[in-house]
């Protein structure tokens, strides 16, 4: 889906006319109770410059996100996925090679911003991302190369015979092979990190753990404590004697986080299982939904239910936005633009009805109230436009329970200008068993 597509961008775009570089929010936005993200396996630890695809700019690899903005604010050019790729000094490197042999539109699908609005204002995008063949191809070779080199590295710990370690626990010394302290500190701490030969980067897992130790923090709630005897009796007490399964600061360290392309341990684990039950019959009588936590358009009021966030939004805010899509007959991505407009417009304390500004967002939302400009929209050709398809909130729960209106429901508008692209879902199977990293993990098996 072309929606989807655009929510994985490194960081939304939303810019106005002539003053597009003072009035953008580019950076990707989060509420605080919900910070998402993955963990870093593709960073590059050698340090080396990496130079945009487009000019002779280049950025230390560490200021990764900088490039991005020039890339966006200087060439109008935005990559999909960035965090999943393997190699991004090299996927650069490749890119600029490319644009030179070939205009960047051969490649980029172009994004025309304010497509309704007078031509002066006008700004095309271009996109970057794995829906072309070529793109996809590059990618799949920097995640095959990423996961050779920390086979390899696996390989060579597994190999090492001067492993010379003291446990955190006890400071009991071990020399030989890592899997010695490991199965120690499993058996006589009750302390396991997994088995020895799933683990990589083995001496800098320990590191971190150890340095989380020193300062005083509970290595898996994570709360810091006064003094060692105090965080000793909460780890034991609390039977906190592992590590959180859901800080992605580890995954780094699990060589199944590197199998496939832009899957966590937990969704390579979670196909395993479907693989194994599939044939028997499905039982839901277990199943726990975690709440959405959708927030408020206007304040910080959260709810785990969309009836309750819309509820309290139509009886504090006198917000009604079930109103506004019957009003108004909103399409489901015309529902989206609207929420990512609004809630741009809200984040830059300006007023969605009559783009007056305040200095804070309490001002602005009293303003709302007293004006009656909450359930005012502007002209639709104001914000029904294509880069509002971009969240202003990466994590805005809000927009996962918007639905197709009635007229949409009763059947396929063939007026829709919205590009639909259907996803591959051809013989999955197939395609698992023909995969390349199925025969290099064969191969590294059979080496062992």
């Amino acid at each position: 889906m072309f929606l989807s597509a655009v929510w994985t961008l490194t960081a939304p775009i939303h810019c106005r006319g002539s003053n597009a570089k003072q009035d953008c929010i580019l950076e990707p936005l989060c509420f605080p109770e919900h910070l998402c993200g993955s963990a870093s396996l593709t960073s590059s630890s050698d340090g080396r410059p990496v130079t945009c695809s487009l000019c002779s700019d280049s950025f230390p690899a560490s200021e990764k996100d900088q490039l991005l903005k020039h890339m966006v604010l200087d060439h109008k050019l935005v990559i999909a996925d960035v965090k999943l790729i393997a190699d991004f000094p090299r996927y650069m490197l490749y890119w600029k090679k490319r644009f030179t042999e070939q205009p960047i539109t051969d490649f980029c699908s172009v994004i025309k911003t304010n497509s309704e609005g007078p031509v002066e204002q006008q700004e095309h995008y271009f996109l970057l991302c794995d829906a072309l063949p070529e793109d996809r191809i590059l990618r799949e070779q920097l995640q095959q190369r990423r996961l050779e080199e920390v086979l390899d590295q696996q390989q060579k710990e597994r190999d090492d015979t001067t492993f010379h370690r003291a446990c955190m626990f006890c400071s009991e010394e071990f020399t030989g092979n890592r899997s010695s302290l490991l199965n120690h500190m499993a058996k006589e701490h009750s302390f396991s990190i997994g088995l020895p030969d799933n683990i990589v980067y083995c001496n800098e897992f320990l590191n971190t753990l150890e340095w989380k130790l020193e300062n005083m923090q509970c290595l898996y709630c994570e709360k810091t404590f006064r003094d060692k005897t105090t965080l000793k009796d909460h780890m034991r007490k609390k039977q906190h004697r592992r590590i959180n399964a859901r800080n992605q600061e580890y995954d780094r360290f699990y060589v199944i986080n590197y199998l496939e392309l832009g899957k966590t341990w937990e969704e390579v684990q979670s196909e395993d299982d479907r693989e194994l039950f599939e044939d028997e019959d499905d039982d839901w009588s277990d199943w726990q939904a975690h709440p959405v936590c959708a927030v408020c358009l206007f304040c910080e009021q959260q709810a785990e239910t969309m009836e309750k966030i819309y509820t309290h939004m139509e009886e504090t805010h006198e917000f009604d936005l079930h109103k506004l899509k019957t009003d108004l007959s909103l399409k489901f991505y015309q529902q989206v633009k609207l929420v990512n407009y609004i809630r741009r417009e809200l984040h830059q304390c300006r007023c969605y009805c009559c783009q007056e500004k305040f200095e804070t967002k309490e001002e602005l939302v009293q303003h709302l109230v007293n004006t009656g400009h909450v359930m005012q929209l502007p002209e639709i050709s104001h914000w029904d436009q294509p880069q509002y398809y971009f969240p202003t909130y990466e994590n805005d729960a809000l927009l996962t329970a918007l639905s197709d209106s009635e007229s949409e429901s009763e059947g396929p508008n063939p007026s829709s200008e919205v590009p639909v692209i259907a996803e591959d879902i051809s013989n999955l199977k197939v395609i698992k068993q023909t995969s390349v990293l199925n025969k290099l993990l064969k191969d590294r098996g059979g080496s062992n």
